[in-house]
C-alpha cells in the first residue's frame, strides 16, 4: 500500500512524494480546464528529482497560462487524456507509421503504376531518413537542411513529397498534430536555379540519325520506335496499342488506352489524350512488318522479343534504346525525343500548330508554343517522306 509524504510542509507547492513497499514516485497536481489533474512520476525522491518535477509543474501552469498547453505532449500514456479529446500514446506516432498507412491508401485508389512509383519514393527516400521519426518532432528546419542536400530537380522533388504530404495530411486529420511542417518549406529557397530547369527540353533527331538508330536493331525493337519517330504518341500509349485500334482503311490510329507496369487501362494521362493520329509513312510502315510477330494473335501491337508479351514498362524500352544509342554511336538523348522529333519536324514543314497539338493529345497549343517556338519561326522546309500522311491507297498492301 503506498503512503503519502506530501504533507510535508518543505515539499514545493503541488508536489507530492509517494513510497511503496519497493518504489518510490513523485506526483504533481495542477488545475486544467476547470479540473484537478494528477500525473505520477516515477523518479527516486532525490532533491535533483524534486526540483525536476518541481520546474515540470511550473512549465505546465506556464503552458495552461499561454493556452498552448498539450496534455499529450507531457504525458502521451496518461488515463486522464481520454477526458480532454486526445488519445494515449499518440506523440508515439512516427511519420514512418503514417508512410504506412498513406501507402495503403495510395494502393486502394491510385493506378498500379503511380502507386508503384510513390511506393518507390517512400521506402528510397522517406523512410530511409523519416521513418523512426516521431510526428512530434518533423520541423520545418530539418525538412529545409534535408531537401538542400538532394540532387533532385523541382519537378521530381516535389513528386518525392507527395506521400510524406499525404502522411502529414493524415496526421492532422486524425489530430495527431496540429500543423503541417511542409507548410513552411519553400522550394524556391531552398532549390538551385538548375532544379528548375525544364527536363528532357526538345532535342530531336535529323532524317538521316534516325534512319543510322533504327538500323542497328532489326525485328520488333526497330519496329516499336520506328512507330515511335513517326506517330508522336507516348511511349505508354505505344506499349498499350492493340490491333483494333489501327483503322487500315481510314488510315488511322485511335489512342484509346496506356500501359504501366504490366497492366493497360482505358483511362489517358489527360482528357484530350483520347485522340486519333494520322497513320504516316513510317509508321505505317512499322506496323506492316509487325503484323508478322502480333497480329494473328490479335492483342498488343508490339512484343517484348524477350519475352514475347507485351512491354510491361517503358523502363524495358530505355533498355533496348540505349543499346541503339551505343551501338550507332551517337550522344545519349532520352527516347522521349521520338516524341519531340514529331513535333518539331511536322512544325517545321509548316503544319498547323493547333494541328500537331492535336496529333500529340493536347488540348492547345499552350505547350507547342512554350516548348518549340523556334521550330514554329523558322522557315518552312519540305516534310520528310516517311513523315507525309499514308494514304488509303496503301491500304492494298495489308491486305
Amino acid at each position: 500500500m503506498d503512503r503519502r509524504m506530501g504533507t510535508d510542509k518543505s515539499n514545493p507547492s503541488g508536489i507530492e512524494l509517494r513510497k511503496g513497499l519497493k518504489t518510490e514516485s513523485i506526483r504533481i497536481k495542477f488545475m486544467y480546464r476547470g479540473m484537478e489533474c494528477r500525473e505520477t512520476l516515477k523518479l527516486a525522491h532525490t532533491k535533483a528529482n524534486i526540483k525536476f518535477a518541481e520546474r515540470l509543474r511550473g512549465e505546465i501552469l506556464n503552458a495552461i497560462q499561454l493556452k498552448t498547453f498539450d496534455y499529450a505532449k507531457y504525458f502521451p500514456d496518461s488515463r486522464q487524456l481520454q477526458k480532454f479529446g486526445q488519445q494515449p500514446g499518440r506523440h508515439k506516432m512516427t511519420v514512418g507509421d503514417m508512410l504506412e498507412l498513406q501507402l495503403a491508401l495510395y494502393e486502394r485508389t491510385l493506378a498500379p503504376s503511380t502507386f508503384k512509383n510513390y511506393q518507390r519514393y517512400t521506402k528510397s527516400f522517406l523512410m530511409t531518413k523519416w521513418g523512426t521519426t516521431l510526428l512530434s518532432e518533423l520541423k520545418p528546419a530539418a525538412l529545409r537542411s534535408w531537401i538542400a542536400t538532394l540532387e533532385l530537380k523541382a519537378r521530381s522533388l516535389r513528386q518525392m513529397l507527395i506521400p510524406l504530404r499525404g502522411a502529414i495530411e493524415l496526421a492532422l486529420n486524425d489530430e495527431l498534430i496540429d500543423d503541417n511542417p511542409l507548410d513552411r518549406v519553400k522550394l524556391k529557397k531552398i532549390l538551385s536555379q538548375e532544379a528548375y530547369d525544364v527536363e528532357a527540353e526538345p532535342d530531336p533527331f535529323s532524317a538521316s540519325e534516325i534512319l543510322t538508330l533504327l538500323e542497328t536493331y532489326p525485328g520488333q525493337v526497330r519496329n516499336v520506335f520506328q512507330f515511335a519517330f513517326y506517330s508522336g504518341m507516348r511511349p505508354s500509349e505505344i506499349i498499350a496499342l492493340r490491333w483494333e485500334s489501327v483503322d487500315w482503311l481510314a488510315m488511322l490510329i485511335k489512342v484509346e488506352r496506356s500501359r504501366t507496369a504490366g497492366v493497360s487501362r482505358e483511362k489517358l494521362k489527360t482528357k484530350s489524350s483520347r485522340r486519333t493520329v494520322d497513320l504516316r509513312q513510317g509508321a505505317y510502315e512499322a506496323l506492316l512488318d509487325q503484323r508478322q510477330y502480333s497480329e494473328l494473335a490479335g492483342g498488343l501491337v508490339f512484343l517484348d522479343p524477350a519475352t514475347g508479351k507485351g512491354w510491361d514498362t517503358t523502363s524495358r524500352l530505355s533498355i533496348c534504346w540505349a543499346t541503339m544509342i551505343r551501338r550507332s554511336k551517337m550522344r545519349y538523348r532520352k527516347p522521349y525525343q521520338t516524341r519531340h522529333t514529331f513535333a518539331s519536324t511536322l512544325l517545321s514543314a509548316g503544319e498547323n500548330p493547333l494541328y500537331v497539338a492535336k496529333q500529340m493529345g493536347h488540348k492547345d497549343t499552350t505547350m507547342l508554343t512554350r516548348h518549340y517556338s523556334k521550330w514554329i519561326e523558322q522557315e518552312n522546309g519540305e516534310l520528310p517522306k516517311l513523315y507525309q500522311k499514308a494514304t488509303a491507297v496503301q491500304q492494298q498492301r495489308t491486305g
